[in-house]
């Protein structure tokens, strides 16, 4: 007896037609008519009734079933643990980072890592909240650092950054001087922001909604190096967390905005997985230790 043979009984079962199951495992229904009947020649007894207007299971037939779908099962788990295990041999672990992030910072969670385990390989990639969501959920990346929006029932997180944003103007700039501004007070000036892919974005323009108008946006892009450029020039003003106004490498000047306030919450994020691989969950664990001992303030989540 071959698992073939008990895949086309369990799908002529489970349709009820050996035509649709015929269709559902890409055969003719002739061929899968031979493999049945070559199944009941072996097991010396039929595994159907067959009449004009339905399909039965005989007893003989009832009794596989039960024990087929049994093997079924294991098989998938033997499938999937060996998933598992090929995993665990390449040991190499794909993170995404958005932009704005603080990739010292990152590099030196990497870097303690790599210390105790050097036989672990990274792979980094810088892109925006939502594209480094969509690669995790499509195993594109093992791992994310986001920004938190909406809840995803797809992901797993382990948020460690609470933070609000800060606006960023020149030094010639006419709020210049104010201890903080009202983000209503902005509804004239020009935005220079992340991209669509950014989630930063949306929290702004949330933000300003919430605040009476509609922000004026300039010009968008991925690159942080870029809106330190324009707002350098002068070409528009932007808000920024304030751990990366910390960065920044021009004479800027930095002001708290308020009426609202606009939280920034950072996360490291994995798809939800019940056979995570012994690297992944080392270093889940292994980044949460190092994450509360920079940020005790946000606590476990």
């Amino acid at each position: 007896m071959e698992f073939k043979q008990l895949e086309c009984f369990i799908e002529v079962t489970r349709t009820g037609s050996f035509t649709t199951a015929a269709e559902n495992l890409f055969i003719t229904q002739p061929a899968l008519s031979r493999i049945i009947k070559s199944l009941e020649d072996e097991l010396g007894t039929p595994l159907f009734i067959r009449t004009r207007k339905k399909l039965e299971l005989t007893d003989a037939g009832r009794v596989l079933v039960k024990h087929a779908l049994k093997v079924e099962e294991q098989l998938q788990l033997l499938s999937d643990e060996l998933d598992t295990v090929l995993k665990l041999k390449t040991r190499h672990v794909r993170i995404g980072l958005p932009t704005i992030t603080n990739s010292i910072f990152f590099s030196q969670l990497i870097a303690s890592f790599h210390r105790e385990y050097p036989e672990v390989t990274f792979q980094l990639e810088e892109d925006g909240s939502k594209r480094i969501e969509e690669k995790i959920i499509n195993d594109l990346l093992d791992f994310g650092v986001v920004v938190l929006s909406e809840e995803n029932d797809l992901l797993d997180k382990y948020m460690f950054v609470k933070e609000k944003l800060k606006l960023v103007v020149p030094p010639s700039h006419r709020l210049v001087g104010k201890k903080e501004v009202s983000l209503h007070e902005l509804k004239e000036e020009s935005f220079i922001m992340f991209n669509k892919d950014f989630e930063l974005r949306n929290l702004v323009i949330t933000a300003c909604r919430q605040a009476g108008f509609q922000p004026t946006i300039i010009s968008e892009t991925s690159q942080l190096d870029f809106i330190q450029e324009l707002v350098a020039y002068n070409i528009g003003i932007t808000l920024l967390p304030e751990s990366t106004c910390l960065e920044l490498k021009n004479d800027f000047k930095t002001i708290p905005v308020t009426n609202p306030t606009i939280e920034w919450n950072l996360a490291l994020i994995w798809k939800k997985d019940e056979h995570l691989s012994k690297v992944a969950k080392e270093f889940i664990r292994f980044a949460r230790v190092k994450l509360s001992k920079e940020n005790p303030s946000t606590g476990n989540y």
